[in-house]
């Protein structure tokens, strides 16, 4: 009946659905969760866009991708500038300037520099054998203890010194007042949010929401010639290799009886006694404080690092060199497969920005739609 079977409406399943009906392809798009648009969904609430699996920010220096995007929603000026909380102390983030101004009194770069350096020397380690000591031969303990320590251990699930050093094989010091967290070309925002993004994407296409691919896989087999899957690559093989690990998040969401909360769209929660990592105040996405726009009431989420099992939500993989090497195993066995293609941070085990997501997109339904003219 159809050409294509798409297991998820996220923005992997929505880009390939989208592309192939252009090519005259039948699609039939199936997801569990009752919403399209996967982890960007966003709903207003209170005349606020709520980003309900946390933030999204759109940010790319690939100027194809974001040609792409703008055919589907306007965009706004938004630049993702978190701001880091260390008990009663706020940082700026990512580390510049004004972090380092705040935390030691200096002025210059030299005089930063110097801390960083002098701290460097301090702990004295060449060779890195974990996550702490390779934070602190990159930035020294000040900025590790405040702003890295914590946050990393409660977003892993695991204390610094039992993580591989890989995880952070950088931290971005900058020497410039630049609050600006992504150095790509093109950032911002959709006005009205994301889920108007997939919904046009989706237009023409048939769509089943509340649709379980496992509950009734060989009915949903036997419907199309080919399989875009987007989800747990793992268990589309019913884990015949073992269980790939992921990261969960739990998000608590409430709604405030005043107009702005904390002046941020984002907080990190930098001290690993606080159980969330971070709070995120979704009218600031469209500058609700700044642009005279007066709504009484705000919308805040904080958001939990949690660990996955089966069953629950997985958000990230966990991409250390025992999970690598398992995802070889699951990747060599897709490809050898004729019907299934595989896509999206679950489907290729990595974890993906939404410019990435678009662009594995936009080269693997090329690949499948225009095999004679390469990438």
């Amino acid at each position: 009946m159809y050409d294509y079977l798409i297991v998820g409406a996220g923005l992997f399943g929505a880009v390939f659905a989208r592309e192939a009906m252009k090519k005259g392809k039948k699609v039939l798009v199936i997801d569990r969760r009752p919403h399209i648009a996967g982890n960007i969904y966003t709903e207003e609430v209170d005349g606020i866009q709520v980003h309900r699996y946390g933030a999204h920010i759109f940010h790319t220096s690939d100027r194809r991708i974001w040609e792409y995007v703008q055919q589907f929603a306007e965009f706004n000026r938004y630049t993702n500038s978190p701001v880091a909380r260390y008990q009663n102390e706020v940082y700026n983030l990512p580390f510049n300037m004004n972090t380092f101004s705040k935390m030691w009194g200096v002025f210059t770069p030299k005089e930063a520099q110097e801390r960083i350096r002098v701290q460097i020397e301090e702990a004295g380690i060449t060779e890195p054998k974990n996550l702490e000591e390779q934070a602190l031969s990159l930035v020294g303990r000040d900025i590790y203890e405040k702003l890295v320590k914590g946050y990393t251990e409660k977003q892993w699930g695991k204390r610094a010194n039992e993580l591989p050093a890989f995880i952070i094989r950088r931290l971005p010091v900058r020497m410039t007042y630049d609050n600006n967290y992504f150095n790509d070309t093109y950032q911002g925002i959709p006005i009205g949010g994301y889920t108007q993004i997939v919904e046009k994407m989706l237009d023409g296409a048939e769509v089943r929401l509340n649709t379980d691919f496992f509950a009734e896989r060989e009915k949903y087999e036997g419907l199309a010639d080919k399989i875009v899957f987007t989800g747990m690559i793992d268990a589309y093989y019913d884990y015949c290799y073992g269980e790939l690990e992921y990261r969960s998040l739990r998000f608590e969401t409430e709604r405030l009886e005043e107009e702005n909360y904390q002046g941020n769209a984002v907080v990190n929660y930098t001290e690993y006694e606080i159980p969330y990592t971070r709070i995120i105040e979704h009218k600031h996405f469209e500058f609700q404080c700044q642009n005279g726009t007066k709504n009484p009431v705000t919308i805040i989420t904080r958001e939990y690092p949690a660990a996955w099992k089966k069953g629950d939500e997985p958000y990230y993989p966990m991409n250390d060199e025992k999970n690598n090497t398992l995802y070889q195993r699951y990747r060599e066995r897709a490809a050898g497969e004729k019907r299934v293609i595989f896509g999206g941070r679950l489907g290729m085990y990595r974890y993906y920005d939404m410019h990435q997501v678009i662009a594995a997109a936009l080269e693997t339904v090329n690949q499948e739609l225009n095999p004679d003219r390469g990438n």
